[in-house]
């Protein structure tokens, strides 16, 4: 199980406790090594700024807005988050230079523009299909955050 901290941002009394409300920044590595002021990844860091990420998950402790806690998330749903992030995009350009260089190249008489545009559309579909299944499975994520520890008042 992979561990975050979060700030409790808002608390409900429901059926079986308290619906809490979290808040967790990402952090990023970027800022932090010799090189960041000159590499490519740590100034696009610093131009986007930090994700300010949600969750919402029910207690039966009583938490106060502002106190940090300590969440769980399992390790499960972010390596199928990856593996469709980041794999499934590049298997459909694959699949589509094959379908491209085999079955639509033939047609127009094995020129290259028709398995490049025939690429492209299987991994501009790879990447919509892979926005959908990742929206799915991150409705379904945020059901599993558990709550490990509480940790105290916000040191802000």
């Amino acid at each position: 199980m992979m561990t975050a901290l979060a700030t409790v941002s808002d608390v409900h009394p429901s059926k079986n406790g308290y619906e809490v409300k979290l808040r967790c920044e990402q952090q990023t590595s970027c800022s932090h090594c010799a090189s960041s002021s000159s590499c490519g990844t740590g100034v696009v860091s610093k131009a986007v700024g930090n994700k300010s990420l949600s969750w919402s998950l029910e207690t039966q402790q009583k938490l106060e807005p502002g106190q940090m806690v300590e969440i769980g998330l399992p390790e499960k749903s972010l390596l199928q988050s990856a593996l469709i992030v980041y794999l499934f995009p590049l298997l459909m350009l694959i699949t589509g230079t094959f379908a491209g260089e085999f079955i639509v190249s033939p047609f127009f008489h094995h020129s290259e523009p028709s398995v490049i545009l025939t690429s492209v559309g299987f991994i501009v579909s790879g990447v919509f299909l892979s926005r959908l299944m990742s929206k799915r499975l991150e409705a379904r994520t945020l059901n599993e955050v558990t709550l490990l520890r509480v940790l105290g008042e916000s040191i802000l």
